[in-house]
């Protein structure tokens, strides 16, 4: 307290000093010859409210310089000319803005206040006032009348009226208290997103359908693999006005539109069945209309992609009818798939209000209905390749596209995105009818029910996998068959059903023995790893490489080695320093049948775990408890770039089995599929309770596939 007032004491003499140096004038606000006053006559004519009691302060000694003549504003001939109205100079005024109303403050106060606020931290928090949000009124006469909002302002100009509510005219004396400036901070953009709302506590209006929501920004719950999902967030009790605390932080890190829940449908509200349900049958509930909402969401967007991208008469116009059919497929049979789905879940959904299962619908659909969404995934790589070409060398296409692009109807969003729901949502329905199962365990019969959907839906998904990478293996094949030119070595029939590609690249040979001194003119060597054999080629051209050897992946020997090993660099060590990550490959039985050795370099870390896991796919075996290893959740969707990576969707999980060099190794949760993908694209599970959660889910989704 004490402190409090030295503080207060101290701002007087700072700003008493300050007008006391400065204006040299006497009470009546006319320039003084002897001792400097403070000003005591700023009267504002019109406005008697601000008339405040005049005092005048205690004199200092007189200065010995000469005192200059200053004339206030007030008392120029301009002001009193013009009665009500001054001129002030055009450095001293700012246009109004309606939309960032500018903070007004005395020049007194501001002064005090970063004085104050230095000393005592807490006066940061104090409100500052604003002119512009004073309600002002023209009374009777054309005098000024506050409002009741004015009410504050008055509060905190009351420390400068006279004893006995008599006011005087205003003056700036040393009793004005420093109000310290607020930070700014942006208005919020509606109150409902200040409070926190927790499930059968907020009702909205009217139908999910209402307000259609892009599928591509939306999250299934049915997602989520930490331990606190949506549906522990439903549980959570509120306080007993419906409103949690003022001061909970409530943190966003991405902002999307509010998902309506099961619990927040008028009908559910208006019957009052959530007082008497059970928390676990409210969960099953939420699982199944989820399902409903995000079906409707994915429908909405093939409904977009169809009407604006496939239907266009300008986009059409710049790419033939075969680039066509390569770009949308039979989006249409898609379309037509995901209507009567979702038909069928609204349908049951609008029986009963609480909906007593879709198990059945989710199996019939997915053996009898789906069936379109295997052809569409087995067309994704020639979907991709002709959307790569058209967009790098037809200009007509590229300014068609972004034209269509720019349309709300689109949302902002890229074509590509459009073109993807497909193979999304079918990866996603999975997890979805796994949570589904999780919540029907009380009920034996619908737990049942509900494995079936799941082990007919994860036969689709495999279906579709294996659509996509059979249509990607042959073609892939017949090119690369027309690029090796075999020469002198003995032949190899390439083509083959069980064969595809695993990895391919350019490396430094280190040392060259035996068949490879071939390459002694240049070091460097192409390499074709496929699931069965290994293809050493020199490269010619881009498309034309000739075959210098090969060996079937069984009789391959992989070493890693580090540059200062001495017994693999035939003892030059001036030669190791010019190796940064180089490894030993040994052919046990070549295509001469006799055993070679080549000592290879990659240029980064990475690389060279890259080539090794490739090289050893076969020897490598899963781990026995996939619990103790590290789990990731993809945080942005990563389209593979070479034969060893993995394209990912955001919200996968992925076990990691290696991490070298800023890259991930690992198997997707999913589908089991293993590849490489950076770390940037990917955050830690940490929660224990997630990582067990995850392999359980795992090892439920193999069985079912592998029934």
């Amino acid at each position: 307290m004490s402190q409090r007032h030295s503080d207060s004491s101290l701002e007087e003499k700072l700003l008493e000093y300050r007008f006391h140096s400065e204006l040299r004038l006497d009470a009546r606000g006319n320039p003084a010859s002897g001792l400097p006053m403070v000003r005591g006559a700023l009267q504002l004519r019109d406005n008697e409210g601000f008339q405040l009691d005049t005092s005048v302060p205690p004199s200092v000694s007189p200065k010995d310089e000469e005192p200059r003549a200053v004339v206030l504003s007030t008392q120029s001939p301009a002001a009193l000319k013009m009665g009500t109205q001054q001129l002030i100079p055009r450095s001293l005024a700012v246009s109004s803005k309606a939309k960032t109303p500018a903070r007004h403050q005395s020049f007194g106060a501001a002064v005090l206040s970063k004085e104050a606020a230095r000393r005592d931290p807490r006066l940061l928090s104090a409100p500052s006032f604003s002119l512009d949000d004073m309600d002002v009124d023209a009374g009777p006469g054309g005098a000024l009348r506050r409002n009741l909002r004015n009410r504050s302002y008055r509060a905190a100009m009351k420390g400068l009226e006279a004893p006995g509510g008599e006011r005087g005219p205003l003056q700036l004396s040393p009793k004005l208290q420093a109000l310290a400036e607020e930070p700014s901070q942006p208005p919020a953009r509606c109150p409902a997103k200040n409070k926190r709302t927790l499930g059968r506590k907020r009702a909205h209006k009217g139908s999910f359908k209402d307000d259609p929501r892009f599928y591509q920004e939306i999250r299934e719950r049915g997602l989520n693999t930490s331990h606190e999902s949506d549906d522990d967030l439903l549980d959570e009790p509120s306080s007993p006005d419906g409103t949690g605390k003022a001061d909970a932080p409530i943190v966003v890190k991405s902002y999307r539109p509010a998902q309506i829940t099961w619990s927040q449908l008028p009908e559910v509200v208006e019957s009052g069945i959530l007082d008497r349900l059970p928390a676990e049958e409210r969960k099953r509930q939420e699982a199944i209309f989820e399902i409903l909402t995000s079906e409707f969401s994915y429908q909405h967007s093939l409904g977009i992609l169809v009407a604006e991208f496939l239907q266009s008469g300008e986009l059409q116009a710049t790419m033939t009818q075969m680039e066509r059919h390569h770009l949308f497929s039979n989006i249409l049979d898609v379309l037509s798939a995901s209507q009567r789905f979702f038909e069928a879940l609204e349908q049951r959904h609008k029986a009963q209000v609480c909906v007593e299962d879709i198990s059945d619908i989710l199996e019939e659909h997915a053996e009898q209905h789906f069936h379109p969404y295997v052809a569409y995934c087995s067309n994704e790589v020639y979907q991709q390749r002709a959307l790569q070409r058209l967009m790098s060398s037809n200009a007509a296409f590229h300014e068609a596209l972004r034209e269509i692009e720019k349309r709300p109807a689109c949302g902002g969003l890229p074509m590509i995105s459009f073109l993807i729901l497909p193979m999304q949502r079918v990866t996603r329905l999975p997890l979805l009818t796994d949570t589904l199962c999780l919540k029907s365990q009380g009920h034996p019969e619908r737990y049942k029910a509900a494995s079936r959907a799941l082990k007919a839906i994860s036969k689709l998904v495999r279906r579709c996998n294996e659509g996509a990478h059979k249509m990607e293996r042959t073609e892939q094949m017949y090119t690369l068959h027309t690029q090796l030119d075999f020469g002198k070595v003995k032949s190899l029939p390439l083509i083959s059903a069980s064969r595809w590609l695993l990895k391919r690249g350019e490396l430094s040979v280190v040392e060259e023995t035996g068949l490879f001194r071939k390459l002694a003119s240049r070091p460097t060597c192409y390499l074709f790893l496929f699931n069965d054999v290994l293809v050493v080629t020199k490269k010619k051209s881009e498309d034309s490489f000739v075959v210098q050897d090969y060996a079937q992946v069984d009789h391959i020997r992989v070493q890693k080695t580090e540059a200062s090993d001495p017994s693999l660099l035939g003892g030059g060590g001036s030669r190791g320093s010019s190796v940064p990550h180089p490894f030993q490959v040994t052919l046990l039985h070549n295509s001469e049948g006799r055993q070679e050795k080549i000592l290879l370099s990659s240029d980064s870390a990475s690389d060279r775990a890259r080539w090794i896991v490739a090289l050893t796919h076969k020897e490598r075996q899963s781990p026995a408890n996939k619990g103790d290893l590290p789990q990731v959740e993809v945080t942005k969707a990563y389209l593979a770039k070479q034969a060893d990576e993995i394209t990912l969707q955001q919200a996968d999980v992925v076990l990691v089995l290696e991490q070298e060099d800023g890259w991930f190794y690992g198997e997707r949760l999913r589908d089991g599929e293993t590849g490489w993908f950076p770390e940037d694209f990917a955050r830690c599970i940490t929660s224990r309770v997630a990582v067990e959660g995850n392999v359980r889910r795992m090892e439920r989704l193999r069985v079912e596939t592998d029934v």
